[in-house]
């Protein structure tokens, strides 16, 4: 199976991710997995930082990963 991916968008580029989602999760499951994990991170301490969600989130098999920014498309 091929991996699939999940941008977390942000206003602010620098701080723009991509997490590689569980195998063993639907795509529409992962994204709501993803986002209720994510926003309990937020919820439970609102100056976390990307370290603390991305913690939490590999704790349930999401995998950060590593990317650079590309020029910007029309």
């Amino acid at each position: 199976m091929k991996p699939r991916y999940i941008l977390l968008p942000s206003r602010d580029f620098t701080k723009i991710r991509l997490v590689q989602a569980p195998e063993d999760f639907s795509q529409r499951d992962a994204l709501r997995h993803a986002t209720s994990l994510i926003g309990e991170v937020q919820e439970n301490d609102p100056d976390c930082s990307w370290e603390d969600i991305a913690a939490v989130l590999e704790d349930h098999g999401f995998i950060p990963v590593d990317f650079m920014t590309g020029p910007e498309l029309d």
